[in-house]
């Protein structure tokens, strides 16, 4: 630890200037640029270099909190899933990878760390931890005293898309959502899009409870909330709607096509994620992107950062970009 004396002869300044400065003592008159001096010097001093990861190719486990079969209804998790197994790859590291949890399995692995996708409930993860406590959680963040965490701020890209729609005259907005629940089936998880949707626009006063249509993250339930939608309000039916993801924008827009409604002349949609599918669809879908390989690669690193022996948790917010496209105006 550095002490008072190595940051003065550091910054050329006395013991007792450094001191008075530490301690903000008013009554010391000395310049900004003296103050600016004193406190990076100290900064500087106090930094521990962290430790060199080169030469470590630990053995980790990626669990998924889905099934293949279920991961191939929702390419979000999938393309996070590829990323981290493509970086791994490129770091030369060992990858176990466990579809759904089995905690008896993980724990026969013997890994140095985790990487884990999705959800994971309160039970789950004081099991994980049992095997290890160094544990990057993508996509949720179940204790950030605890853990690193990969996340996507989606109240904020909640508020991109609303944004968007509001600047275009849209008053009448709707909401095609998803919940999900934790593998046990026994807890609902709150989902912050569904959750902004709500707060947003009765902030604007343009909320209509009436309007927000909720089922699963999926293309059929897309469909089928849509077509609810259109028999609900006929010619009622709002000018835009968000979906949760770019799989219920996809089934929404069927929806909206087999009845005869244009988009976007009469409804614009706007998606989540960007998936890779999502610039083939017809109208090309307008979406807010979530970097998924940018989440993969970065669990990756934060992971590898705790096995080098960081001590201090992280919890990491990935941006989001609007893309437009043909689905809205």
């Amino acid at each position: 630890m550095a002490t008072i004396k190595d940051i003065a002869e550091k910054a050329g300044v006395s013991i007792a200037t450094v001191s008075r400065v530490l301690n903000y003592d008013a009554t010391l008159s000395v310049g900004d640029e003296t103050k600016k001096k004193i406190f990076e010097t100290a900064e500087e001093l106090d930094y521990k270099k962290r430790p060199s990861r080169k030469a470590i190719t630990p053995k980790i486990a990626l669990i998924h909190w889905y099934s293949e079969a279920e991961e191939l209804n929702d390419l979000y998790y999938m393309s996070i899933r590829l990323a981290v197994e493509k970086y791994s790859q490129q770091h030369g590291l060992q990858v176990v990878k466990f579809f759904q949890y089995d905690f008896e399995k993980i724990k026969q692995a013997d890994v140095q760390g985790i990487i884990a996708i999705g959800k994971f409930s309160l039970e789950q993860v004081k099991e994980l931890a049992q095997i290890t406590d160094m544990i990057t959680f993508v996509d949720s963040s179940p204790d950030d005293e605890q853990f690193d965490s990969i996340v996507i701020d989606f109240e904020k890209a909640t508020q991109k898309a609303l944004d968007h729609f509001l600047t275009r005259g849209h008053k009448k907005i709707g909401y095609i959502g998803g919940r999900e629940t934790y593998r046990d089936y026994k807890t609902s998880i709150e989902d912050p899009r569904e959750k902004t949707f709500k707060a947003y626009m009765a902030a604007k006063k343009l909320l209509d409870e009436s309007s927000l249509y909720i089922g699963s993250f999926t293309v059929d339930d897309g469909y089928s909330l849509m077509n609810q939608a259109i028999h609900d309000y006929g010619e009622k039916l709002p000018t835009a709607f968000f979906t949760g993801n770019d799989l219920l924008a996809m089934g929404a827009l069927r929806a909206l096509h087999e009845a005869g409604v244009a988009v976007p002349d009469r409804v614009s949609i706007i998606g989540v994620n960007d998936i890779s599918v999502s610039k083939y669809v017809y109208p090309p879908l307008s979406t807010i992107k979530v970097y998924t390989e940018m989440m993969g690669e970065t669990a990756v690193d934060t992971l590898l950062e705790r096995i080098a022996g960081r001590k201090i948790t992280k919890k990491i917010f990935i941006s989001t970009s609007l893309i437009l496209r043909d689905s809205s105006n």
